[in-house]
């Protein structure tokens, strides 16, 4: 590693090279012209016709009057997941009639979805459902410890200008899910339903409600004037709301150490093991979450023992020695888990009377646990958004004016997901030289402190998600890599080398960062929809 006093001398150059090439990358050649998502007037029906196959039934009532077994709210929620539970509340407290219908009222069981970013704690504080953390033998978390080859390092979040009850969080996502459910049903005008939505209700374009089965099987209809779709990552209804373009870099397979002593207490654990990183954090007083990562979409199989055989013959060398014994002991157990990890980034079509939310609308690599501050951040933004409104039952006119969500939650949301992505790319090990290069400067630069430890975990942490501040430390992290190559006496190879590191590196973050959009993510007051006023009929707040 390079010395203290050296690096003191060339930081500035390295940020001041990253910010430059953030910059030339901002404005040469990547400026797109707002995406048209694939939507058309029809002038002959006034409909919006979308070049996609549409999951939806054409309703005939002709207004929201319903009867019989017919419901009517101010907003359907589908799905009562994180997004979906917390939507609920938020909506209700806001006076909103609030119909959520979720497929299994029962408590999940899940392995990810379990550690909560300070910046997504902040985002329950401003809600108002801090209190879901409590009562469920939460963990505070303080930070991150890196692990490779041998070597260690700690990084802390930077809370100091917070409440000291602003920290990360880590549970069991089941107990988190169900409180928040519970906060939902105290509310008189939020209706929670088992059941399952089988298609969204079109009328002349505009989504009226849904159509589901209970739980008696009964086939029902429910109408709002606003459908909030917040059913998972495994959505039925994305498809006639966006363009999903899901990849799964990856799997988790997950695991619960019992009576584990972690080397860092309140921390969480990444090891940079050969060919994926592994996560640990703690889930309870007694329980650490043990996530391995496997690449492709393929895992060993756990029925005929050779996932078995994987953990203990290729990752259990890999583990600190502090949690050899746990994880052993976890996998003679038996109880191992596996999910795909997917990523899609976020590409609506704006629809008359109908919205996506959470996963079923916008994914990344778990890895960076980034995924519930995105849903709570979206929520923060959406509940805005809808206040000043008593009406929502303008369809085209909301759906316009909501159009400015997009590109209101793009920052924060976009730079979340880029760092998940590109992190988790970096942290995989690979034959590519250049790569395993960018890898190791990754590493050194985190463990230099100061600005190159804390501007990266104020990323991480969700504190301050700024799209330029994470381009300038991903390049900075490649200068650093070039310039430790090119120390003390620069040769051909290592000149070569260093220039496939840029490439590299560039090759990893341009592309997530254009499926983001660049206008967006970096300049979003240039799109017009920023701009959006409500509309005129429903400039009353609700009471």
């Amino acid at each position: 590693m390079m010395e203290p006093q050296l690096w003191d001398w060339i930081s500035p150059l390295v940020i001041s090279t990253a910010l430059v090439i953030s910059l030339v990358f901002a404005f040469y050649g990547f400026f797109p012209k707002p995406k048209r998502n694939s939507v058309r007037l029809n002038p002959t029906t006034s409909r919006f016709d979308h070049d996609r196959t549409v999951s939806t039934v054409t309703s005939n009532v002709g207004s929201l009057n319903a009867s019989g077994g017919d419901t009517v709210a101010d907003v359907i929620v589908v799905g009562a997941g994180v997004a979906g539970s917390a939507l609920a509340y938020t909506l209700g407290k806001d006076n909103r009639r609030v119909h959520v219908i979720e497929r299994d009222l029962s408590e999940p069981d899940r392995i990810v979805g379990e550690l909560l970013q300070p910046g997504g704690y902040l985002k329950l504080l401003e809600l108002g459902i801090e209190d879901c953390v409590e009562e469920i033998d939460a963990q505070r978390v303080y930070g991150y410890a890196l692990f490779k080859d041998g070597k260690r390092i700690r990084l802390a979040y930077p809370l100091e200008k917070f409440h000291t009850d602003v920290s990360g969080r880590s549970f069991h996502n089941g107990r988190f899910i169900q409180r928040m459910r519970e906060k939902a049903a105290t509310l008189p005008n939020v209706r929670l339903e088992q059941g399952t939505v089988v298609s969204l209700l079109e009328e002349n374009g505009t989504i009226k409600g849904v159509r589901y089965k209970n739980k008696a099987g009964e086939e029902l209809t429910a109408f709002a004037a606003l459908t909030i779709v917040c059913d998972g990552c495994f959505s039925n209804l994305r498809r006639s709301l966006c363009n999903p373009q899901v990849e799964v870099p990856s799997c988790f397979v997950g695991l619960v150490l019992e009576n584990c002593h972690l080397p860092y207490a309140n921390h969480g654990h990444v090891v940079l093991a050969d060919p994926s990183p592994i996560l640990m954090y703690p889930i309870s007083s007694t329980e650490v979450r043990c996530l391995v990562d496997v690449p492709g979409q393929k895992v060993p199989s756990i029925a005929n023992g050779e996932m078995e055989n994987y953990l203990k013959t290729v990752v259990a060398p890999q583990m600190p020695p502090e949690v050899f014994d746990s994880f052993i002991a976890a996998i003679d157990k038996g109880n191992i888990k596996s999910m795909p990890n997917r990523s899609m980034p976020a590409s609506p079509y704006p629809t008359p009377g109908a919205l996506l939310m959470g996963d079923a609308f916008n994914m990344r690599h778990p890895l960076t646990g980034g995924g519930m501050t995105v849903a709570l951040s979206d929520i923060v933004v959406l509940r805005n958004l809808l206040r000043p409104l008593r009406d929502l039952s303008d369809g085209s006119s909301l759906c316009k004016y909501l159009e400015s969500f997009y590109t209101l939650r793009k920052p924060v949301a976009a730079t979340i997901n880029t760092l998940a992505n590109a992190l988790y790319k970096v942290f995989c090990s690979s034959k590519d030289e250049a790569r395993n290069e960018m890898r190791q400067a990754c590493f050194d630069y985190l463990s230099l402190g100061g600005m190159c430890t804390s501007g990266p975990v104020s990323l991480l942490s969700g504190l301050n998600p700024r799209p330029l501040t994470l381009v300038c430390h991903f390049f900075a992290v490649a200068v650093y890599g070039v310039i430790r190559l090119l120390l003390p006496f620069p040769s051909p190879k290592r000149m070569w080398l260093g220039a496939r590191l840029i490439s590299g590196a560039s090759g990893i973050i341009f592309p997530i960062i254009k499926a983001e959009g660049v206008r967006q993510m970096f300049f979003p007051a240039t799109v017009p929809a920023y701009y959006r006023a409500p509309p005129v009929k429903g400039e009353t707040k609700c009471s």
